[in-house]
């Protein structure tokens, strides 16, 4: 069997996907995409399909290799996340050939569903109480939030106490147990991060994410020292040696890679395995799309400290359209009792809508995040 075209397809509300087809007749989907920068990681993918055409789909770790290896400039999102949308698509192709969902081909499952979270609140959080209520009343045993708009390294506890009544307004809404995700987005330098986290504590939050920036990770180890509530970070570290730092340093206790930005199905479940020594948890990152988000139930499935999922469905990003309008079985990603079931069908076990695919890339998207500043000018981070 050989690869005989890779054709991408950038589509709203901010994706791109990519389809890679073989001699065989078998098709493999996959979502390489960097939001706001879906063109360039277009242009990465193209320029790897050049070594891949002509190639045996089924050796993806020697591609894998490859992609990474050959190039000499390695790492960083735009091609990292052009390597993980072909690796998911060569994994579909794997898992059709051999007429499995990709999780057998990867040791088989240690469960049968994963609990997911939804979104509430938006880039600048507002009536977040109701929209929990509402998310909750249909189902979902967990969300997660923005917990604060832009902050200057040094800040007001004007700031801070908005952060604590919108959690607060959350917290009441939703009872003493349902899971609270807080977002700092790396919005929050470490003098309010030690604030913002003490605060917070007696909400009982699940985790707070990204507290400050990956850059300044070593800043985690003062971070902790000021709360018990559990770290996630990882979003965007995009490789195994991008995550090796932060295992060594023992101060994240959950790690968020993207299955469309950390290297695939591939990359990530190596990541899974290096966190599980380090008894550090998974809940990979996903306000993508729905080959994104399949990729990632793949892994949890194969991966023992993955413990929930995002996904995007009703996220705010999605203007347009949203994570269903894509594949043709909807039922696939059922939330039931605040999980999601595997999806058993061969290869990513999703269907996708083809026609609806060319149908939307005619018309494309340019997603841009916005540009946030400070009063003095200065530029914040979104």
């Amino acid at each position: 069997m050989k690869i005989t075209k890779i054709n991408t397809f950038i589509v709203s509300p901010r994706w791109c996907f990519v389809k890679v087809e073989t001699d065989e007749g078998i098709t493999g989907w996959g979502e390489p995409v960097v939001e706001g920068r879906a063109a360039t990681v277009e242009a990465a993918v193209l320029e790897l399909a050049d070594y891949l055409i002509g190639k045996d789909p089924l050796k993806i770790e020697d591609h894998w290799n490859v992609m990474y290896r050959a190039g000499f400039y390695r790492g960083g999102p735009i091609l990292m996340s052009a390597i993980a949308g072909l690796d998911q698509a060569l994994w579909d192709i794997k898992g059709k050939y051999f007429n499995a969902p990709v999780y057998q081909l990867l040791g088989g499952a240690c469960r049968e569903s994963i609990r997911v979270y939804s979104w509430i609140g938006g880039d600048r959080p507002s009536d977040v109480g109701s929209a929990a209520k509402q998310v909750v009343d249909a189902g979902f045993t967990a969300v997660k939030m923005n917990g604060t708009e832009e902050m200057q390294y040094v800040d007001s506890y004007e700031k801070i106490d908005r952060v604590v009544e919108r959690i607060a307004s959350v917290r009441e809404a939703v009872g003493d147990y349902v899971g609270i995700g807080i977002d700092f987005h790396g919005r929050v330098h470490k003098p309010m991060a030690k604030i913002l986290v003490k605060e917070l504590e007696p909400f009982r939050p699940m985790f707070i994410e990204e507290p400050v920036l990956p850059e300044n990770n070593e800043a985690l180890a003062e971070i902790t020292k000021h709360t018990s509530i559990p770290i996630a970070t990882g979003e965007r570290m995009y490789s195994r040696w991008d995550f090796k730092p932060l295992f060594e340093a023992g101060y994240a206790d959950i790690i968020q890679p993207d299955l469309s930005h950390a290297g695939g199905i591939t990359e990530v479940k190596k990541i899974a395995s290096m966190a599980e020594a380090y008894d550090i948890a998974v809940a990979p990152h996903c306000p993508l799309g729905p080959i994104a988000l399949a990729a990632c139930l793949q892994v949890d499935a194969t991966a023992h400290n993955a413990f929930i999922q995002e996904q995007s469905l009703g996220i705010h990003y999605n203007k347009g359209n949203d994570l269903l309008d894509y594949i043709t079985d909807k039922s696939v990603f059922d939330y039931q009792d605040g999980h999601v079931k595997i999806p058993q069908g061969p290869g990513l076990g999703i269907n996708i809508n083809e026609e609806k695919v060319i149908e939307m890339a005619k018309e494309g998207h340019r997603w841009r995040n916005p540009v946030w500043r400070h009063k003095d000018g200065t530029v914040a981070e979104w």
